[in-house]
């Protein structure tokens, strides 16, 4: 594989930590892609269980590798962007992958047929850590990207959310486990139009760091909403999940009964 040009379209940014189950994946389903256009910088936080060491051995000269302390994973985000060259950033962290061989290509071709758009997306479907297939995204990326979508939650996967770069900001690491939501929105804020490849792009691993923190992540992402969308409107629409919220909590408990009696 050639090495990637000093200014590619594409800067891939893999965050991890103590991830050595995981980054291989991920790492072989970049040097996959068909397209060429773009550098995969892997920011390591220093881990302690040969993350770093599995990453070189799977770089290719298209890979840049950094591993260093940081304070936590959107601190670490952050210096990707920092050492992003690309035009364009895609974050893929450990353990998520491209949906096919072709993902990339997909998204190079929307950028470059829609005059270099503020943002590229698409679709995302939920995997385990072997890469089966689980079931699609709980929530669909809309055909029509809007600011305004994204006041009902995180309409596009973060992994399948693709920035042109000199308009993305940093991530805001007050937020311990949505900064990735705030960003998008700000990224949104900025952008003059957004492309959709109508396709699934992303194999998103399903236990990640939010889905662990799930309860706290939702709080963040109420307060965050409250601030770009209004608090009144925000929670009117939280109002609107508790009859749904009730409904799996009651199916979740049936379903425990009756394999208890099984």
């Amino acid at each position: 594989m050639s090495k990637a040009p000093s200014t590619p379209l594409i800067s891939i940014i893999t965050v991890c930590y103590n991830a050595a189950a995981t980054i291989g994946a991920t790492m072989r389903s970049v040097a996959a892609q068909s397209a060429g256009d773009y550098e995969h910088i892997v920011v390591d936080g220093a881990s302690k269980d040969g993350t770093p060491d599995i990453a070189r051995g799977l770089a290719t000269e298209r890979t840049r590798i950094q591993s260093s302390p940081d304070h936590g994973i959107y601190d670490a985000m952050n210096k990707g962007i920092g050492l992003a060259r690309g035009k364009y950033l895609i974050f893929l962290n450990a353990g998520d992958r491209f949906h096919s061989e072709d993902s990339l290509r997909q998204i190079t071709d929307a950028i470059t047929a829609n005059g270099y758009p503020g943002v590229v997306y698409g679709q995302t479907v939920l995997v385990d850590g072997d890469g089966r297939y689980l079931g699609p995204r709980h929530l669909t990326a809309p055909e029509n990207l809007r600011l305004s979508d994204f006041a009902g939650g995180m309409k596009v996967c973060h992994q399948a959310f693709v920035a042109l770069k000199r308009i993305v900001p940093l991530y805001n690491t007050n937020w311990r486990f949505s900064a990735d939501y705030e960003w998008c929105i700000r990224v949104l804020q900025h952008s003059r139009s957004n492309v959709y490849t109508g396709t699934v792009l992303i194999d998103y691993l399903s236990e990640g760091a939010t889905t662990r923190n799930r309860a706290a992540s939702l709080l963040e992402r109420y307060k965050i909403m409250c601030r770009y969308y209004g608090r009144v409107r925000t929670t009117l629409r939280h109002l609107g999940f508790v009859p749904r919220f009730a409904l799996n909590a009651l199916r979740s408990k049936m379903h425990k009964r009756d394999a208890a009696k099984q």
